[in-house]
């Protein structure tokens, strides 16, 4: 049996994450990362727990290219004093996230 949910991307971060903690000792970052695409940007929200919290706050910034993987799910956000009305947002919980270096970002010696 498959997991139809599971996914695999180059994202680019958007903004500086922010860390919660739950019962002191677990915690969680959340950021906005984009989904690089010629014709659409998509803006996903990225969710990270556990070890993964201290590498992604030691090893990765804003404007860095990432490889993930995690789980997809959709998220209805009513918005009452809006034009739109429901609107709905991808998230990824993580669990896995690999550094992606473009070519111009190696230096050669």
């Amino acid at each position: 049996m498959t997991n139809t949910n599971y996914i695999v991307c180059i994202v680019k971060i958007l903004e500086s994450p922010i860390k919660k903690s739950f019962n002191k000792n677990i915690f969680a970052i959340q950021f906005r990362a984009q989904l690089p695409n010629t014709r659409n940007n998509r803006i996903i929200n990225l969710a990270f727990w556990g070890n993964l919290v201290r590498d992604v706050e030691e090893y990765y910034k804003v404007n860095d290219y990432v490889i993930i993987e995690g789980y997809v799910s959709v998220c209805s956000k009513k918005v009452i004093h809006s034009t739109v009305q429901n609107s709905k947002m991808v998230k990824v919980t993580v669990s896995k996230i690999y550094p992606f270096l473009l070519s111009s970002d190696r230096s050669i010696n």
